[in-house]
């Protein structure tokens, strides 16, 4: 009863201070409209391409060249146009004065194409659209030779908007900016919980409360548990009406598997919350204190991609990044999201607690040792 008294304290005398809710509601709800709305293009994964202008000659067959227009026909409905070099006009000068995004010779041997370093995207799918069609008719040639008869089997009418095929092993599921800045900016400021941690059992020094609790029939132990158990809730309640409002007003994708996504920020909290709190008992001024919890939270988001994202880091800055909980934190979010992989939460949750009962061993044994709070 104790400790269920202790943890109702802490609920009330923190949702009293209106500053809780402006630092751990205002702050990351702007943040995120401004983040997920300025960096949004950053975050499109759709490349669009059409009006792509090719020129093309062609000294081919007459068979050749009709199942070539027939091509032409169908690619032309997919927004690349096919337009045929005039006598004399030079096609590979065309190209690399950019008046068309490639140049196609088409022969009796085969297709030829020459394309810019300007249009690499279009170029690759010319590429691969022209060498389907090479592939269709040399194959084409090789069944007229063996049996006419069987040529139109093999032909065909050209299929539509077919030209490239894509396949994946991995889902392409993936976060747009606003749901990446919700993820980043929870997980961020669960970590600013080291602020409340490093004053938890200081402000009851400073208000000159320590000697009441103190003197009541409450054992140390039950007055430690208590504290941290209400300044992890008051923090997780907070995190929550984060959550409810970038997913319901900002429409920011949690997943379907929200309950371990709250584990992972519980356990950022309680690392946070014990980093704070370890911190403060090795550290004789508050002032010292703060500066450091400070620098570490900052430094934490920073590397961990919560003001931009973070890909392809390599070497040293890998190693930088891989120390920041956010991080791990964040990777384990994304993959139960948009991967459906449940274990991706068992590496972030039993890191961020083998790392909080190393702070908060220390701050068990100074708060044994020290007199009072």
């Amino acid at each position: 009863m104790n400790v269920l008294s202790i943890i109702w304290k802490e609920l009330k005398v923190s949702f009293r201070d209106y500053h809780t809710f402006i630092f751990m509601l205002a702050i990351p709800i702007v943040m995120m409209l401004i983040l997920g709305s300025a960096l949004s293009k950053d975050f499109d994964q759709k490349i669009k391409v059409d009006n792509v202008h090719v020129l093309y000659k062609t000294t081919a067959s007459s068979e050749i060249s009709s199942y070539f227009q027939a091509f032409i026909k169908e690619a032309k409905d997919t927004g690349i146009n096919f337009e045929k070099a005039a006598d004399g006009m030079n096609g590979q000068k065309e190209v690399e004065e950019n008046h068309y995004t490639a140049f196609a010779e088409v022969t009796n041997k085969g297709v030829k194409l020459y394309g810019s370093s300007q249009n690499s995207i279009e170029e690759s799918i010319l590429q691969g659209m022209l060498t389907t069609f090479a592939d269709k008719y040399n194959l084409t040639a090789a069944v007229a030779s063996v049996d006419p008869a069987k040529v139109s089997t093999v032909l065909g009418s050209p299929a539509k908007h077919d030209f490239i095929a894509e396949s994946s092993l991995q889902s392409t599921k993936k976060p747009g900016s606003m749901d990446y800045y919700a993820i980043a900016m929870t997980t961020m400021i669960a970590f600013y919980s080291a602020m409340y941690g490093m004053g938890l059992l200081r402000d009851e020094r400073v208000n000159h409360t320590s000697i009441r609790l103190l003197a009541a029939p409450i054992r140390k132990g039950e007055i430690f548990l208590g504290k941290i158990i209400g300044c992890v809730l008051v923090n997780m309640i907070c995190i929550i009406v984060i959550i409810i409002f970038s997913h319901y007003v900002y429409k920011a994708d949690w997943g379907s598997h929200i309950g371990w996504i709250l584990l992972i920020l519980i356990s950022e909290v309680f690392l946070a919350v014990s980093l704070g709190l370890g911190v403060s008992y090795l550290i004789k001024t508050h002032e010292a204190t703060r500066t450091i919890i400070t620098l570490l939270i900052q430094l934490a988001s920073f590397f961990g991609g919560a003001y931009f994202k973070i890909e392809g880091a390599t070497g040293a800055f890998k190693f930088i990044t891989d120390l920041s909980p956010l991080t791990w934190s964040n990777q384990g979010i994304t993959k139960i999201i948009y991967a459906n992989d449940l274990s991706a939460a068992m590496f972030p949750i039993t890191l961020n607690l083998v790392i909080s009962l190393l702070f908060l061993t220390v701050a068990i044994v100074s708060f044994q040792r020290r007199e009072g709070l």
